[in-house]
């Protein structure tokens, strides 16, 4: 039987890392891992600079200059939607969460955690959220003073209508909330264009630094409004904005390195292109990774028209020699990190196409998957048919 060659691996990758094809942490390049070697002193001017710098380039990716203001918090990026959902929702408002995955439910426990009355509109995971659903939601409950929406829901790597979204929720008047986390430096999303209170997003992903900050771009004039709404001192969003306002300065101690990877990390996403050559790159991967699959006999959780560029969720095969766990390990053994599925509706898992990643390494899985396979002896990687055993 055939295994996959350690060699590929090694080629492949000149540290000796595996390729993470995961929605995050992802593979960063060289000279983003050597940004980070370098030891900054918080209040040290040349470090202020670095925020400043990295504040500006990252409200300019949205096309919100002049209307918005970014404002980086520690953590990962479930603690700046926490910091979104508590800074500008306040104790008496409620906000409509438009759930097609688990990172939606996930914002309904924060709800829940912090206090915040909220209700949700679901859609399965493998449909969009429902722009006229919202229509008739917003018109029947005035209580509702948000909605939050996810831009590529990472469960599934489905696209949601964001324009469309944002187009009924301005119109009901209602601000709206946006967890852009997979989506932000890949797929366009412009403030001039759409209508948003809040947006936020992560270090890595999209923009291939190293995880460790997410951040919010507001609205400024909804942000001036929303002191004393935070349930908490460090998810605090207009705090740590006034401060940083005030002198450039973190609350508390910043993540220094991961903002200096951050920094290169733009650098490269500005000579790539931005947006659009992030994208094209990302899409290209995508585009490999799904023909391969298919060209194997794996089914692809959505069609073509909804599948974001970023991680693709396949069906497992039925044939009862595949076990994941064990396509897992051999993978990783041959150099790969794939994601298992997150899924209610289907067994699955997931393959990512985002980070210092390109055709070599789409390619390079494919041949790994094709040899796991064989030495697992799965000869028919069709899912199970509905209705049958």
């Amino acid at each position: 039987m055939t295994t996959p060659k350690p060699a590929a691996h090694a080629a492949a990758s000149p540290t000796g890392d595996p390729w993470l094809l995961t929605p995050g942490p992802l593979t960063t390049s060289p000279l983003v891992k050597l940004a980070m070697v370098h030891d900054y002193g918080s209040r040290d001017a040349r470090f202020i600079a670095i925020n400043r710098r990295l504040r500006e380039r990252l409200v300019a990716i949205a096309g919100a200059e002049g209307t918005h203001a970014c404002v980086p918090l520690q953590g990962s990026g479930t603690f700046v939607v926490e910091a979104m959902i508590g800074t500008f929702v306040p104790a008496g408002g409620k906000l409509l969460i438009l759930v097609n995955g688990a990172y939606c439910r996930r914002i309904a426990r924060i709800c829940e955690t912090i206090g915040r009355a909220y209700a949700c509109q679901a859609t399965p995971e493998d449909v969009p959220v429902d722009p006229e659903e919202l229509d008739r939601a917003l018109a029947a409950d005035a209580a509702i003073t948000h909605v939050a929406v996810i831009h590529c829901e990472t469960t599934s790597g489905i696209l949601n209508p964001l324009r469309e979204v944002a187009e009924v929720t301005a119109r009901h008047g209602r601000a709206l909330l946006i967890d852009a986390m997979s989506a932000f430096g890949a797929i366009p999303l412009d403030a001039q264009a759409i209508r948003f209170d809040a947006l936020v997003a992560s270090s890595n992903k999209c923009l291939e630094g190293s995880p460790g900050m997410g951040y919010c771009i507001a609205r400024t004039e909804v942000l001036q409004a929303t002191k004393g709404n935070a349930p908490s001192l460090s998810l605090d969003l207009y705090d740590q904005w006034t401060a940083m306002e005030a002198n450039g300065q973190w609350r508390f101690t910043p993540p220094t390195h991961c903002i200096l990877a951050l920094d290169q990390a733009l650098d490269e996403f500005d000579a790539e292109g931005g947006v659009e050559g992030r994208g094209g790159r990302y899409r290209e991967n995508c585009g490999i990774l799904v023909a391969g699959l298919r060209a194997m006999g794996f089914r692809t959780l959505l069609p073509d028209a909804l599948q974001a560029p970023i991680i693709v969720t396949v069906h497992k095969p039925a044939d009862p020699r595949f076990e994941f766990e064990t396509f897992y390990n051999r993978l990783s053994d041959a150099g790969y990190l794939i994601y298992p599925g997150k899924l209610t509706v289907a067994d699955s898992f997931r393959i990512g196409c985002i980070g210092r990643l390109g055709a070599e390494q789409m390619h390079g899985v494919l041949a790994a998957i094709r040899d796991v396979l064989a030495e697992m002896g799965v000869r028919e990687c069709g899912p199970q048919l509905a209705g049958k055993r």
